[in-house]
């Protein structure tokens, strides 16, 4: 079939210029014509091409003819050459074969047939080709039926599975991934497979893995992909504390939900909500530390206490061990997961305006992305209960403008800082400096006086008295 009206990209043109000029046989490869064929739009501009001959020569062609304003970029070790022009990415490489190593799956390379490297990609549907030379412009050349499974909606690999994720087992997690973006499912021997090989995903970084992780976190129903890691035993590999979670424990009439499936209801409830990959991160890591606080008590069933405070604690580990940064994103997460259960028992209790208080301040800036989550977390079965929850959840946020607009507590500094308090008692920095300080910002929150200076003057000066703490002369 030829798709050459469909090539309206004006790259096409100069690629098969250029290569013609160099007698290159050049095809465009890939990602780009499956979502193509899907009439799918894709997030990033980005076009892999490949050719019979020197992908680098062929990209040097390319530059010169699209002009200064082309940015040419060349990897020799790995024969590859990228051009980034007008917000696009264009990938240049050379037909190769590869052949690997059990304990590596970095490839010996050798130049090779058009054949040869169709037979190394992934998946039959990431296999299919367009060729750009004139003759034959925009003819697909589709040698696995990846078209059919397209119209299938199945991840099949093009070669034997088992050879296909032992040579290189990053490709398990890819197909997950491609299963959950597109909706797909995964072709029976294949899916089998990578139960088989799931332990070869050692021999991946941890940033790969994390890589494909992170775009299973940010497809529209996540829970499809964790689900699939979960029983292909791929998550156990690199993420225990999350497969940890799953299971229901009983004794006698008393049984806790498992807490593995609440936790993907969760991320799918707020998937639907938002795109913020870290909202979404603290959706998954919300109830980590139940595992840590889970005991049963008698008369009363499952309790996990201090779950959220022991989550937050829990929260460096798992991004330094997954190679997530450990920055203010981190922080984020860290301070969402430790504060999630402070909105559901405002939402239960009678909310006093000091617990507001507190909450905005403790959350600052993300109060609402806080909300939110506490929202997602809302799984019961029952419809009533779901409701009575949500409508105790306004009733919280219709507070918290409130208060805030009054008091505006959020990221509020207090009126006099530490210096200033060390002035007016002629007193030197410790430990004496910093309990006046926090009672100034208590007394604050609880409303005994309001955030101006005067008031926070007469209120540390009779606190002073209170403690017994005396100036140094």
């Amino acid at each position: 079939m030829n798709y050459s009206k469909e090539l309206k990209n004006p790259i096409f043109e100069t690629i098969q210029k250029a290569s013609d000029e160099l007698g290159f046989p050049t095809y465009v490869v890939g990602g780009w014509v499956r979502d193509l064929l899907l009439k799918r739009k894709q997030a990033k501009k980005d076009i892999d091409f490949v050719c019979i001959g020197s992908g680098i020569k062929l990209a040097e062609k390319v530059t010169i003819i699209l002009g200064e304003e082309a940015k040419l970029k060349i990897f020799k070790n790995f024969g590859t050459a990228m051009i980034y022009y007008k917000n696009e990415n264009y990938e240049f490489v050379g037909a190769r074969k590869e052949s690997y190593r059990a304990e590596s799956r970095k490839p010996i390379i050798e130049n090779g047939s058009l054949e040869d490297d169709q037979n190394r990609r992934d998946f039959t549907i990431n296999a299919m080709s367009i060729q750009l030379n004139k003759e034959n412009y925009g003819f697909l050349i589709d040698p696995f039926n990846g078209k059919d499974d397209l119209r299938k909606k199945l991840i099949k690999t093009p070669l034997n599975a088992n050879i296909t994720y032992n040579d290189d087992p990053l490709r398990m997690m890819r197909a997950i991934r491609f299963a959950t973006e597109l909706g797909f499912s995964i072709e029976e021997n294949s899916y089998k497979s990578i139960t088989r090989n799931a332990t070869r995903l050692s021999i991946i970084s941890q940033e790969r893995i994390t890589e494909e992780l992170n775009k299973i976190i940010l497809s529209s129903i996540p829970s499809i992909g964790f689900k699939m890691l979960f029983n292909t035993n791929l998550l156990h590999q690199f993420f225990p504390e999350l497969a940890r979670l799953e299971g229901v424990d009983t004794i006698g009439k008393h049984e806790h939900k498992d807490n593995f499936y609440h936790t993907l209801e969760v991320l799918d409830n707020i998937s639907r909500n938002t795109n913020k990959l870290w909202l979404r991160w603290a959706a998954i890591l919300h109830d980590i530390a139940k595992p840590h606080t889970k005991k049963y008590e008698e008369g009363h069933g499952w309790t996990f206490h201090a779950h959220e405070y022991i989550g937050g604690k829990m929260i460096p580990g798992i991004f330094r061990k997954l190679k997530l940064p450990l920055n203010d994103k981190m922080r984020y997460v860290q301070k969402l997961v430790t504060l999630h259960l402070r909105p559901i028992v405002l939402a239960q209790d009678i909310v006093t305006d000091s617990a507001i208080r507190r909450l905005l301040f403790d959350a600052g800036n993300h109060i609402e992305d806080l909300m939110t989550l506490c929202d997602a977390d809302i799984t019961s079965k029952n419809p009533k209960k779901v409701e009575k929850y949500l409508n105790n959840f306004q009733l919280v946020r219709n507070k918290l403008r409130i208060v805030e607009e009054k008091d505006h507590i959020r990221n509020f500094q207090p009126p006099i800082n530490g210096l200033e308090i060390m002035q007016l008692f002629n007193m030197k920095a410790g430990k004496e400096i910093g309990i006046l300080k926090n009672s100034i910002k208590d007394a604050i929150l609880d409303g005994k006086i309001k955030n101006i200076k005067e008031e926070a003057i007469s209120f540390v000066i009779e606190k002073a008295k209170e403690l017994n703490i005396k100036a140094v002369q």
